[in-house]
């Protein structure tokens, strides 16, 4: 059973519309990371996982229940931190732990105090006296303690230190790696590509890509080249490729796209107009510019001038 399946899921808020049409699924025992721009509706799906809003379309299912229909299910299954957590300001860090300890079963408190140790905070400072990461790690005790099925983290590691940072995210590895189910979202990419298993791309509110990192990464290459003469029509041979961004620097190309193999290198290469003809696999970064800034019509079209040599320049292939 997948930790998390969504099926056709949309959501507007009056007349705007934040979620288009977004179908995913969740492996147990994987790191799952869900990665796009302020405003993709990155939160919005999260919320609506645990049931703090319905949908307008589509279905979801957490750890095999309904979250709108079963939401007590759910919570009992899954560890939430949001972007923003919320906690009495009056309560210290001990006191939290201890309300909290009320809604779960034994050796909950036991574990938190556990977490509140290694995250090096005072147990009896007030809620209200703490800096945003303070806060933060606090949220991490309270949603970790009760050893969730399912741990679903919005900007979990926003306000961090980057040893705890470091720490955290390790965690997460070692919790897959136990069978348990890590969802997060996070605009530090490169800290996702150290941890992640699976990544998703949300752009304006529509999915752009779901898949294991380590085959996204195999299947798409970042192919660059330099041109001797720019006003000669880009190489018939990348038409066949399908593009996912590119960007021209002067007389240099940079393509992110699928289907670069040995043959059309080789091909490139033996075009006197071209040099310089190389491929590598791209890092999570430059993925997430090539699904979040697709290229422009213009940067599709190829020149219309024939292709040949400059004779003012030299034609040595690189």
């Amino acid at each position: 059973m997948n930790a998390i399946e969504i099926k056709g899921v949309s959501k507007r808020f009056g007349k705007r519309s934040v979620l288009h049409d977004v179908s995913l699924n969740v492996p147990t025992g994987v790191v799952f990371a869900l990665l796009g721009e302020n405003g993709a509706g990155k939160s919005t799906l999260i919320r609506g996982l645990l049931g703090y809003h319905r949908f307008n379309g589509g279905s979801i299912s957490v750890c095999g229940y309904d979250p709108v229909r079963q939401p007590l299910e759910v919570r009992r299954r899954v560890g939430y931190v949001s972007d923003a957590p919320s906690m009495y300001e009056w309560m210290t860090i001990s006191q939290v732990g201890w309300y909290a300890s009320g809604f779960y079963p034994d050796g909950f408190l036991s574990r938190y105090d556990q977490l509140i140790f290694e995250f090096q905070l005072p147990q009896e400072a007030k809620i209200r006296d703490l800096s945003k990461g303070m806060r933060a790690k606090v949220a991490l005790a309270l949603a970790m303690a009760f050893d969730p099925q399912l741990l679903v983290l919005d900007e979990p590691t926003s306000g961090l230190d980057p040893l705890v940072r470091r720490s955290f995210l390790e965690s997460m590895i070692d919790r897959a790696a136990a069978g348990q189910t890590v969802f997060l979202s996070s605009h530090q990419i490169h800290e996702v590509e150290r941890v992640a298993d699976w990544v998703a791309i949300l752009h304006q509110g529509k999915l752009q890509v779901v898949a294991p990192l380590d085959e996204l990464k195999s299947s798409i290459s970042m192919l660059s080249f330099s041109m001797r003469d720019s006003l000669l029509a880009l190489p018939a041979e990348l038409d066949r490729l399908e593009r996912l961004h590119q960007t021209q620097t002067g007389r240099t190309f940079q393509i992110m796209a699928r289907n670069v193999d040995e043959s059309l290198l080789a091909s490139l290469r033996l075009n006197s107009n071209l040099f310089d003809v190389k491929a590598i696999r791209p890092n999570l970064e430059e993925l997430y510019i090539g699904f979040t800034q697709p290229m422009r019509e213009t940067d599709l079209s190829r020149k219309e001038s024939s292709l040949g040599p400059n004779p003012s320049e030299s034609t040595d292939v690189a």
